[in-house]
């Protein structure tokens, strides 16, 4: 009687085994086997982590095996099930590979497919194409489209994170419990002897000093040292958390008056300052998204302060990036003063204190949470929804969404919520993160989220002209080794355009990307088909770069850059000076975040920064859905060019007091998943 031989292997994460009962039928292009209870007597299957081997008997031979099919049915309590793969040994000694990597929970069956990536063309038998409907029909009723708020890109319909699909859930949901993961830091950072004095100011900066003692690290004790100095301001724009708002200036604003007499003293090849637009020296950052945003109110008892300034900058003979002017608002006027480095000590901190506050803002709301998080939140719902497991393009985006919707959830639930954690601690609180995502959706589009366009658009790819721009240069190398990387495996399986135009699932998720997670808005400019093989092979690599690199450079250095809080102030107590000569280190201190605001930024801000445990980081693939040699080749040479570049960004960084490692790829993480 012939015998398959069938190898079920369990997941090694908590809770991944099971006590139900398991069931197999393998499905063959002549016959099915019968359902078969898979149990050893005696012997404690489908434990964590375990690899268990059992045999299947039948008649007779059952042709080739095309799907194996996965039961659970309840033992005593219902008990999910973790499934990492199922192998298959058939009488004549051939092996087969199922992946699976999915839960089984409740009294459910899961079909899989032999581990060979498919194009839906491929599959010529009615039992392939009904699997793959069957299985996306499915999808679709789990991954539904939500619009949490209005003007918002689209999110998963799910109010709590136990509510998602269990295959997207956290492993473990305390691990990402924002509430308590804040309040630890706050613990963990000595700073909780504060909260007690929630809304009383510091005294001065000293006080700030008492409490960064124990929680510096070489970046962030070198900006404590150097945050008032003018060189430290400018680096920021190119190597610190937000390296995304500067773009070079060939010409002034007619809503920023700067004159050439107001600047001269700074500008330093003997040029006028038309001339130094002309030469292409200047470069401006513009904050008019905060314009007409509502501060925070959500404490009657602290009123708080936004502005949406504008800030002039100049390129020294020896390249680096100086402050020239600032304004204050986008309205120039008697009440609007241009301030300058010439002015009064205390003028042009605040000045500069400022613009830090809103770049705070900005970073935290548009590019991180929009341009990161909730972007790629939208790639990983259309991916479930139009892609079966089966198809090439699945299984390469699928280690780049991990955790991705999950995380978001918990952020909706819990941090960006209605008097949720944001509100605690940030002027843009209380919904004006909401009108500011808003917003910033106007200047969200396809090409935004291409590395190489977005730093061509902003003027900022010249490496003579800027030649420590860190961000730009990692980011690049890590660009095209992506693309790379992905060009390769889109070769594998498209031999032509035209098979890329014939494949409808893969045209299916660009168009629900375009027309239900971006809300076909005009301005987003998202495709909505794709004609040729490159398309394709840039178009992915947005979305492994986005999740992935982009995330990585604008979220792990929160803690170097923002723990010192006046260089990242989170909230303004005071307005914004509308006069000189009125600043004094007082009105600073009593401007800056107060000590209990202090506290959740510090907790905010370190929390944030923090690795996932287990944490899979760019070309670890260690979930085999891919079983073909090429792919696994294209792997290998993808994971040998980005050691490669670690190791040049680890040169550059030896012996340097302000090192740049968020684009090195060894400390690029998979998936944004914090």
């Amino acid at each position: 009687m012939p015998s398959y031989t069938v190898t079920v292997a369990t997941g090694s994460q908590w809770f991944a085994g099971t006590d139900d009962y398991i069931y197999v039928t393998l499905v063959g292009t002549g016959q099915c086997s019968e359902r078969t209870l898979l149990d050893k007597p005696l012997y404690n299957d489908f434990e964590r982590g375990a690899v268990d081997s059992y045999d299947v008997c039948v008649g007779e031979d059952l042709g080739d095996i095309v799907l194996v099919k996965i039961e659970k049915n309840k033992y005593w309590v219902q008990d999910d099930w973790y499934c990492r793969y199922i192998t298959v040994k058939t009488p004549a000694g051939q092996h087969l590979q199922f992946p699976c990597f999915r839960w089984l929970v409740d009294d459910k069956e899961m079909v899989l497919r032999d581990g060979r990536a498919r194009l839906p063309q491929d599959d010529k038998t009615m039992v392939a194409k009904q699997h793959r409907k069957k299985e996306l029909d499915s999808r679709r009723k789990m991954y539904k489209w939500q619009e949490w708020q209005p003007g918002f890109p689209m999110s998963i319909d799910a109010s709590k994170h136990k509510d998602l699909p269990r295959d997207i859930q956290f492993d473990s949901e305390k691990g990402v419990d924002f509430v308590l993961n804040y309040s630890k830091a706050i613990e963990n950072l000595c700073v909780n002897q504060f909260m007690h004095m929630f809304q009383s100011s510091w005294n001065d900066f000293n006080d700030y000093e008492r409490i960064f003692v124990r929680i510096k690290n070489t970046i962030s004790e070198y900006v404590m040292q150097h945050w008032k100095e003018d060189f430290m301001f400018g680096y920021q724009f190119l190597n610190g958390c937000n390296p995304v708002v500067l773009q070079k200036c060939t010409k002034l604003p007619d809503k920023f008056p700067v004159t050439h007499e107001m600047v001269a003293i700074c500008l330093e090849r003997d040029l006028t300052l038309e001339e130094e637009l002309e030469a292409g020296n200047i470069y401006i950052a513009d904050y008019q998204v905060l314009d007409d945003i509502t501060p925070n109110c959500t404490d009657p008892c602290t009123l708080q302060y936004l502005a949406a300034p504008i800030c002039l900058l100049y390129r020294t003979v020896g390249s680096k990036i100086m402050p020239l002017a600032i304004q204050l608002s986008q309205v120039p006027g008697e009440d609007s003063p241009i301030f300058l480095p010439s002015d009064s000590e205390y003028d042009w901190l605040m000045a500069k204190t400022w613009v830090r506050s809103a770049d705070f803002h900005i970073h935290q709301t548009i590019t991180h949470l929009l341009k990161t998080h909730l972007v790629s939140e939208v790639f990983g719902i259309a991916m479930f929804r139009q892609l079966p497991a089966v198809h090439p393009v699945y299984k390469l985006l699928l280690p780049h969404i991990r955790y991705t919707i999950a995380i978001n959830t918990k952020a909706r639930e819990q941090l960006i919520c209605e008097c949720g954690i944001f509100d605690k601690a940030n002027g843009t609180g209380g919904g004006g993160h909401v009108q500011l995502i808003q917003k910033g959706m106007k200047s969200l589009t396809f090409r935004s989220l291409c590395f190489p366009d977005d730093i061509k658009s902003r003027g900022m790819e010249s490496v003579e002209e800027l030649p420590t721009y860190f961000y730009r240069d990692d980011g690049n190398k890590v660009w095209d080794a992506t693309k790379s990387f992905v060009s390769d495996v889109v070769s594998i399986y498209y031999g032509s355009d035209e098979v890329l135009q014939q494949d409808h699932e893969v045209q299916a998720f660009i168009k629900d990307v375009c027309s239900f997670g971006m809300q076909d808005f005009d301005y987003c400019e998202f495709p909505k088909s794709l004609k040729t093989r490159e398309e394709l092979s840039e178009y992915l690599t947005v979305v492994i770069f986005t999740a992935s690199s982009q995330h990585a450079a604008v979220n792990f250095g929160q803690y170097d850059w923002c723990s010192w809080i006046p260089n990242s102030p989170s909230t303004m107590r005071r307005p914004p000076p509308t006069q000189k000569g009125l600043t004094d280190v007082q009105l600073i201190i009593e401007s800056l975040p107060d000590r209990g605001r202090s506290c959740w930024h510090l907790g905010a801000v370190w929390a944030l920064s923090q690795y996932q445990e287990n944490e899979l980081y760019l070309g670890m693939y260690p979930d085999e859905h891919f079983t073909e040699q090429p792919v696994k080749e294209a792997m290998e040479k993808f994971r040998k060019n980005l050691a490669e570049i670690s190791m040049g960004i680890n040169a550059r960084n030896e012996g340097k007091r302000l090192p740049y490692y968020y684009m090195s790829p060894e400390k690029i993480p998979n998936s944004v998943a914090m």
